[in-house]
């Protein structure tokens, strides 16, 4: 045996501990609360509990009830889910200090909210959140560079 945790089908699990944006820390450490997973929730209740955990500087936390509405869903609308879940995401990235995650997880959310725009759902405000996310993400893309130059220590 590996020791690796998995449930009977062999699936890997994630066990271990997380900080308050999903980072995993060591086992028998104390870490947050997780979201259940699979939990069926109106689109009222969903933007509610994710709203909630944005607040309190939860954003992984809020993907995984985005991502839960998301997996519930058939039609048109699972692309406003996934959208959602992907800012979450990309507030998560940012978070961490990974630009070119957020970067990447914020347009791609943006441009998955593009079919919602003109007549949004459930109240959200798509146009709000893709303005949002497209400010966030200019930010991370400012603070990030992929090859920086090293800086001088000393003049001349």
């Amino acid at each position: 045996m590996n020791g690796r945790d998995r449930d009977e089908t062999g699936r890997a699990r994630n066990a271990r501990p997380r900080d308050g944006l999903g980072r995993p820390l060591p086992y028998g450490a104390d870490g947050v609360a997780r979201q259940p997973e699979g939990v069926v929730r109106t689109p009222g209740e969903t933007l509610t509990e994710a709203q909630q955990l944005l607040d309190e500087g939860r954003p992984f936390h809020a993907h995984e009830v985005f991502e839960d509405a998301w997996k519930a869903t058939d039609g048109p609308e699972r692309e406003l889910w996934r959208g959602l879940a992907q800012l979450a995401v990309g507030m998560t990235h940012a978070l961490r200090g990974n630009g070119t995650g957020a970067v990447a997880l914020l347009e791609r959310g943006a441009a998955n909210l593009e079919p919602f725009a003109a007549a949004p759902p459930h109240g959200i405000d798509v146009p709000g959140l893709q303005a949002w996310a497209r400010e966030l993400a200019g930010e991370a893309r400012a603070r990030v560079r992929a090859e920086p130059v090293p800086p001088r220590l000393k003049a001349g």
